[in-house]
C-alpha cells in the first residue's frame, strides 16, 4: 500500500494500471512522418489517369530571352532558404526563362507539417532585365540549388543543382560541374524519339542542427510514367546520394533507363580533334565503367561518332557503372576556364538485386562541348507491369578519386591512345602501314607489385571487321604497369570495329577487360 499527498491510502496495483494506461496513451498518439510511400500514392494516382500536359505560366519576355540575359537573374544571397536556422544547409530557388519555362512545386517538411515555398520576385536580382512585379508575382520555380560548405567553413558552396525535366549535377569538394544524373530516361536513341521524365514536385526536409546529410524527395511524371524518388545527399570530398524509387509505367516503352547519366566527350587521346586545338582532351567523361554481377571489370572509351552509336553490355545483377573522367593532371586538358581536369566522375551503386538486363550507352554525333551526347543507364529486361512498381536502390558516388571506385585487386586502363599505324623501317623512319595503332596503358592493383621482368602477356580479341597486325606488351617504367600495343588493319571504314583486351600473368587476369568501339569512318 501507498500513502497519496492527501494521506490516503491505495493499492500498489492500480498505480501499475495508471502508469500502464498512460503509456499505453502517449503510445497511441498519432505520429505525423513524411516518407517515401506518401509520394508513391501520388505517383500510382497519376499513372492511373491520363496524363495532363504542364501548362507553361512564363511571359514571352521571359520564355523568348537570350542565355546572356537569363544569366542576369541572380538569386539573393541574403535570401537564401534557411539562412536564419542553425544549419549549414541552404537552398536557393532558379528563376524561369529561356526553355526552363514550367514551374515546379516546392515544399518544405517539417516534423510536423509541409508547407508549399512560395515564390516570392524578391529572392531574385534581375540585374538589367525589365519585369513587372504583378505579372511575376505567382509565377513560381524552375528548380533548385543546395548549398553546403565543403571547401571552407566559412563560404556556402554550391553542392546540388536540381532544373530541367528530371536532371540533377552534384559537387565534391574541389569539383567543378560536369556531367549529370537523372531520375528516369524512356526510349533514349530509339527511332520513336526519346520521353523526358520531369520532376514536377519536391518535398524537402527542413535538416536539424546538426545533420550532415540533406533528405529530398520528388514527384516524377510524363506522358508514359510516374515515379516517388527518395534522395538522401551526403556533402562531402566525395558526395554520395543514396536514392531510393518506385516507378509506375501508364503505357508500354520500348526502353527504360534505370540511373541514367548524361555526360559530353568532344576529343581526347583516342579520337584526337579533327582542327588544330591546344586542349589534348575536351570531354566531362572519357569512358564508360562497369563492374558486372560476375566480378568483371570493363572500361569503355567514350567516342564523338559520326552517327548515333548505341552500345549494349548485357548483365546479370550489375554491381555499378558509371561516366568517369579517367586522368587528373591538368596538362591532360590545358583549360583555365572549363578546368575539365576537375570535372567528377559518376558512379552508380547498386543495392540489392536487380535481375536481368543491361548496361547501354548511346554516343550522339556534336560539333562542340555545349551539348551532352553520352548516355548511360540499365535497363530491365523485364517492365513492371501497368500499375505495379519497379523498386530499385542505389547510391550515386560524385568522385575525383576513380581508383577508389575500383577494385583495389585488378589493373586498370589509365589512358587509350590512338595514332597512325606505322613500322619502323631499317633507316630508323618509321613508314605508316595502312594500320590504326592503339596504345592502352595499364596499372594499378596488385599489377604495381610485379617484377618488371614478369611473364606479362595480353589476350586480345576483335570483330569480323578487323584483323590484328600487332599485339604486343611491355613494362612501363613511368607508371608501373604495362603498355599494351595492337595494330589493326579495319576491312570496311564504313563499319565500326569492336576489339577487347586484358593482361594475364599466368592464369591471374591482371586487368579489368579493355572494351573499345573503333567508330566507322564514314
Amino acid at each position: 500500500m501507498l500513502v497519496n499527498k492527501c494521506g490516503a491510502k491505495q493499492p500498489v496495483a492500480n498505480l501499475r494500471w495508471l502508469s500502464a494506461a498512460i503509456m499505453l496513451s502517449f503510445i497511441s498518439l498519432p505520429s505525423w512522418a513524411f516518407s517515401l510511400d506518401d509520394v508513391a500514392q501520388k505517383a500510382e494516382k497519376l499513372a492511373e489517369k491520363g496524363y495532363e500536359a504542364p501548362k507553361s505560366n512564363l511571359p514571352a519576355q521571359f520564355r523568348d530571352m537570350k542565355f546572356a540575359d537569363y544569366q542576369q537573374i541572380r538569386f539573393n544571397q541574403e535570401k537564401s532558404y534557411w539562412n536564419t536556422l542553425q544549419t549549414s544547409f541552404k537552398l536557393q530557388f532558379y528563376h524561369q526563362g529561356m526553355y526552363f519555362d514550367i514551374p515546379v512545386k516546392i515544399n518544405e517538411v517539417t516534423a510536423t507539417s509541409v508547407q508549399e515555398i512560395k515564390y516570392s520576385p524578391d529572392y531574385f536580382d534581375f540585374g538589367s532585365v525589365n519585369h513587372n512585379t504583378d505579372v511575376v508575382k505567382d509565377l513560381g520555380f524552375a528548380g533548385f540549388k543546395v548549398l553546403y560548405p565543403i571547401n571552407k567553413q566559412d563560404k556556402d558552396d554550391e553542392i546540388l543543382s536540381m532544373l530541367g525535366a528530371s536532371y540533377f549535377r552534384v559537387l565534391g569538394k574541389g569539383q567543378v560541374y560536369g556531367l549529370s544524373a537523372r531520375g528516369l530516361a524512356i526510349d533514349t536513341a530509339l527511332p520513336s524519339g526519346e520521353e523526358f521524365p520531369r520532376f514536377r514536385e519536391f518535398w524537402i526536409e527542413r535538416p536539424k542542427a546538426n545533420d550532415k546529410h540533406l533528405v529530398i524527395y520528388a514527384l516524377l511524371d510524363s506522358p508514359r510514367s510516374s515515379g516517388a524518388y527518395r534522395f538522401v545527399v551526403y556533402p562531402g570530398s566525395d558526395s554520395m546520394i543514396d536514392v531510393e524509387a518506385k516507378i509506375f509505367l501508364r503505357d508500354k516503352v520500348g526502353k527504360l533507363g534505370i540511373a541514367p547519366l548524361t555526360s559530353m566527350f568532344l576529343f581526347g587521346p583516342h579520337q584526337p580533334s579533327p582542327t588544330l586545338n591546344y586542349r589534348p582532351a575536351l570531354h566531362d567523361s572519357n569512358g564508360l565503367g562497369i563492374h558486372a554481377g560476375n566480378g568483371e571489370w570493363i572500361w569503355r572509351p567514350l567516342n564523338n561518332p559520326k552517327h548515333l552509336s548505341v552500345s549494349t553490355y548485357t548483365i546479370d545483377n550489375p554491381k555499378g557503372f558509371g561516366l568517369l573522367q579517367r586522368g587528373r593532371n591538368f596538362s591532360g586538358y590545358e583549360d583555365l576556364d572549363d578546368r575539365y581536369d576537375l570535372r567528377p566522375s559518376g558512379w552508380v551503386e547498386t543495392k540489392g538485386e536487380w535481375g536481368k538486363g543491361k548496361v547501354e550507352l548511346v554516343e550522339i554525333p556534336t560539333a562542340d562541348e555545349t551539348n551532352d551526347n553520352i548516355v548511360a543507364f540499365w535497363t530491365p529486361e523485364n517492365l513492371p507491369e501497368k500499375g505495379k512498381p519497379l523498386e530499385v536502390k542505389y547510391r550515386l558516388h560524385f568522385s575525383q578519386d576513380e581508383e577508389a571506385l575500383h577494385s583495389p585487386d585488378q589493373a586498370y586502363a589509365i589512358r587509350t591512345m590512338r595514332s597512325t599505324g606505322d613500322v619502323k623501317q631499317s633507316n630508323l623512319i618509321r613508314q605508316p602501314d595502312g594500320t590504326v595503332a592503339f596504345l592502352v596503358d595499364f596499372a594499378g592493383g596488385k599489377m604495381k607489385d610485379l617484377d618488371p621482368s614478369a611473364p606479362v602477356v595480353p589476350q586480345v580479341s576483335i570483330g569480323d571487321n578487323g584483323e590484328i597486325v600487332e599485339n604486343s606488351v611491355r613494362y612501363n617504367p613511368v607508371t608501373h604497369g604495362w603498355r599494351l600495343t595492337l595494330r589493326l588493319r579495319v576491312k570496311d571504314n564504313k563499319q565500326p570495329t569492336e576489339m577487347r583486351a586484358a593482361l594475364v600473368n599466368g592464369d591471374a587476369t591482371l586487368t579489368e577487360t579493355w572494351s573499345y568501339q573503333l567508330p566507322a569512318n564514314e
